[in-house]
């Protein structure tokens, strides 16, 4: 049961070859299993997940179905969900539990997906390799020495080790698909304001983006149809038609043009990694695709640009975590200003604090011209590279990730080496664009993905050429030992 993908579940729930209730405690009771050795989740909904499930098996009974009406999926704890806790990972918002649904939740909810649980993460979304989580690191299930990326890692953890058919994640600059590289599994970021953001507890408010994270594209597709759309609560939601995204999975890619650019295939690159994905690329040929070299120049300066605009962001965002209203707050302060700093250093972590501490320096007087106006140019300039080539090819393919799931603790210490693992993420987030990350094959039996970046709103096509790929080759149907 637990092998099948959400489409091959949604065709068993609705020829009644099994219930929404059995199909949930099946899955519960897996992730009550290996939750303890993986730690994926924050928070397993149990009681109200096992309540969904009979009332979608009831709206299967009367035809008032759609098609993932029943299927459990697991949340990243960064979506506010009424009545449980809500905690992004840190000791700030243990005691949070939210008062309302994000948007993306209550789309999930009336169509009739059950919420089997919260998932691990990097606190407030900022790290790479879910560590910086208050609640201790998530473990790959393919190596559980190893990460399994961030910051939705925890998320991405519970579909590869099939504790869950799919999941929800955010990416600010790769954290749905870096993850979902370094799991073997499938990572969509679609186009920033495609998906709202109302209710996904802000970490960079222009770079933040939810999405899905699953076995296959034709899943990704699936919840994409349930979650994509304008919201009006959203400033940043954009008024723009929403496709059918499972109805051109199936056209030919015969003429696609895809672009490789030369920052990506250049030092710095896993020779190993490199060989998979010019083998994958070659697949795409094989399918009709055409391939030719691109230019995106500005590549070596995301990084940097990044890690300027996010803590920036980032500074101003948890401004609002000040010991008063909501969230963690010190014991018997003294005054105001000691309630504010003692309820700040005990609720946060040290990744979060150095971005914070970076954020409010590259703002401040003096400064703010000589960094954060700078980043916001270089922006513009990838933005630019992006529009440039993406005028002459189709979509934009290459590595996800620089190498494999590395060891725990490998970088802890060393924060820049970190930053830049995210080099081939980032730059889609400064830029705004749909990206896709798919399981490409295997190096030391760690998988590696491939990603594919197309133009504004064009997430179909990203997952229609996806989805021909997992037709011709089998990575993406690749179980960790153990997890069978």
């Amino acid at each position: 049961m637990h092998q099948s993908t959400l489409a091959q579940l949604s065709t068993a729930l609705e020829s009644n070859q099994i219930s929404s209730e059995e199909l949930t405690r099946h899955y519960l009771e897996r992730c009550k299993q290996f939750n303890k050795s993986l730690n994926c989740f924050i928070t397993i909904n149990e009681e109200s997940a096992l309540t969904q499930a009979k009332l979608a098996d009831i709206q299967r009974k009367t035809g008032d179905a759609t098609p993932l009406t029943g299927i459990p999926i697991a949340q990243k704890d960064i979506f506010c969900t009424n009545g449980v806790k809500t905690s992004c990972g840190s000791k700030m918002l243990d005691n949070f539990i939210a008062p309302y649904d994000a948007t993306l939740v209550r789309k999930m909810n009336l169509a009739g997906i059950v919420n089997i649980g919260k998932t691990n993460m990097d606190e407030f979304a900022m790290g790479s390799s879910n560590e910086t989580s208050f609640y201790g690191a998530v473990k790959n299930p393919w190596n559980k020495e190893t990460v399994p990326g961030g910051s939705s890692g925890g998320s991405a953890c519970v579909v590869a080790a099939r504790l869950s058919p799919a999941a929800t994640g955010t990416d600010t600059g790769g954290s749905i698909r870096q993850p979902a590289s370094l799991c073997g599994i499938t990572g969509l970021k679609p186009t920033y304001g495609r998906v709202s953001r109302y209710g996904m507890i802000a970490f960079a408010s222009s770079l933040d983006q939810g999405g899905p994270m699953t076995q296959t594209a034709e899943d990704a597709g699936l919840i994409m149809n349930v979650i994509a759309g304008f919201d009006e609560r959203d400033s940043t939601s954009a008024e723009h038609p929403v496709d059918d995204y499972t109805a051109r999975l199936n056209d030919s890619i015969e003429g696609i043009k895809i672009g490789l650019p030369k920052q990506y295939f250049s030092e710095g690159l896993d020779s190993n990694i490199a060989e998979l994905i010019q083998e994958g690329i070659k697949e795409l040929e094989k399918l009709g695709a055409t391939c030719k070299e691109i230019e995106l120049p500005n590549t070596e300066l995301s990084i940097p640009a990044y890690y300027v605009v996010a803590p920036a962001e980032c500074s101003s965002n948890l401004s609002r975590f000040d010991g008063v209203r909501f969230g963690h707050s010190c014991e018997n302060p003294r005054d105001l200003s000691d309630l504010y700093c003692r309820s700040r250093s005990e609720g946060f972590g040290k990744e979060v604090k150095r971005r914070i501490m970076i954020g409010t320096y590259v703002l401040s007087s003096g400064y703010y011209d000589a960094y954060y106006l700078k980043a916001q140019r270089i922006r513009h300039l990838i933005r630019l590279d992006f529009q440039k080539a993406l005028a002459d090819v189709d979509v934009i393919a290459g590595p996800t990730a620089t190498g494999t799931a590395f060891k725990l603790n490998e970088m802890m210490g060393d924060p820049v080496s970190m930053y830049r693992s995210d080099l081939y993420t980032v730059s889609a987030n400064l830029a705004g664009l749909p990206a896709i990350s798919i399981p490409a094959g295997f190096v030391n039996n760690l998988p590696v993905g491939m990603q594919l970046i197309g133009n504004y709103f064009e997430e179909s096509r990203l997952l229609n050429i996806a989805h021909r790929f997992q037709q011709a080759t089998d990575h993406h149907k690749a179980i960790p030992e153990g997890f069978e």
